[in-house]
């Protein structure tokens, strides 16, 4: 998959792991925008990060362009080789995280019972009930 792309949600900054570089991104269930899914998004190994607290219209996660990053770069020092590590996480490019390649779950909420996290290292993966995940390349 090229860019993960979950438009209509609400999603959140779900926690960061600072002493583990991971961030979480978390998208529930709400009846307000008609969503019957979880979805979770892990980004781990985080170099650097420009995030809102919500993304109210949902996520487009994709690599960031040779223009955006060209502009990324010059604005905050990050070196050329980590073009290939440079995600936007908006359709417009408003914000953007370095760090290793975004990986996603997503399942039912009803069927997740008394789970907290699609990304439990407690709990196996993958699940005992149906379920989708992927990598962004």
């Amino acid at each position: 998959m090229t860019d993960f792309i979950r438009e209509g949600r609400l999603f959140r900054v779900g926690g960061f792991v600072p002493s583990h570089r991971q961030l979480f991104l978390i998208s529930e269930a709400t009846f307000e925008n008609g969503t019957t899914t979880t979805v979770e998004v892990y980004i781990g190994h985080v170099e650097l990060m420009f995030l809102k607290p919500y993304y109210r219209n949902g996520l487009h996660i994709r690599r960031a362009t040779a223009e955006e990053f060209d502009v990324l770069s010059e604005r905050h020092g990050i070196p050329a080789e980590d073009a290939a590590y440079t995600w936007m996480l908006e359709r417009d490019g408003g914000s953007f995280v370095v760090g290793g390649k975004p990986s996603w779950r997503e399942a039912e909420y009803e069927v997740i019972g008394e789970r907290k996290s699609l990304y439990d290292p407690r709990e196996p993966w993958p699940p005992d009930f149906p379920a989708h995940w992927g990598q962004i390349d």
